[in-house]
């Protein structure tokens, strides 16, 4: 697949950590180095870890990032079971973190870059449905995200779906992201909010919690890392 365009389906594999407060600038460092050396894998078609730009949930506390692409299902399951990813994983992660949270999905008509472009900003937006709820809340829901990238006048890139790996997203089933040029363009979302207010009213009281956050793509780690 061509890393400038995207295919009309790919797999999006988000995980959110929460590293413990008094861990070394040094070991977050170093994980993220290691997050972003399992670019290099073949089944990986993007990339990226870093800080989050913002925190917009006052329940978890996620301090880091990973978003990255897949072609398949399949790729992504190569992906993890990956020894390089196992022992990122086991040296670098788990002994400096405190919680994990991991969310995948087929994101379904997808134009634009794979690769999100150094200094995008993105919007991540993580949905827990009430109990009790089926397919046709479900449905709505995801129509009502579906409704607000078309409001979004400078997005260059959105994606959503239905979470398919239930086992650590803590009860999200539904996930977003929306990628701007830059941090100005997302704030000018903020400024505005109206237009994206009425799409979620439409489904609050569907909904059991949100997460929102923001994420700015870091520059590609230097290949002498």
């Amino acid at each position: 697949m061509s890393l400038s365009s995207a295919s009309s389906q790919i797999i999006e594999h988000v995980v959110l950590f929460k590293v413990k407060d008094e861990t070394e600038p040094a070991k977050v460092a170093g994980m993220m180095s290691g997050l972003n050396g399992l670019t290099s894998l073949d089944q990986v078609l993007h990339l990226s870890a870093g800080p989050i730009h913002r925190n917009r949930s006052s329940v978890f506390k996620f301090t880091h990032m990973l978003h990255s692409r897949y072609s398949s299902k399949e790729d992504l399951s190569v992906y993890s079971g990956h020894p390089s990813h196992m022992s990122v994983v086991k040296e670098s992660v788990l002994p400096i973190c405190e919680d994990v949270m991991a969310v995948d999905w087929v994101a379904d008509n997808v134009s634009g870059p794979v690769v999100p472009q150094p200094g995008s900003a993105m919007r991540l937006t993580f949905m827990r449905l009430n109990e009790g709820l089926g397919d046709e809340e479900k449905e709505k829901v995801l129509g009502a995200v579906g409704e607000i990238k078309d409001c979004l006048g400078s997005l260059d890139q959105m994606t959503y779906g239905e979470n398919f790996s239930p086992a650590r997203a803590k009860g999200f089933s539904i996930a977003s992201i929306a990628i701007f040029p830059g941090l100005n363009e997302l704030e000018a979302l903020d400024s505005n909010p109206e237009v994206v207010q009425l799409q979620k009213d439409k489904v609050r009281d569907l909904l059991d919690r949100v997460i929102v956050l923001d994420y700015v793509v870091p520059p590609p780690q230097s290949a002498s890392l």
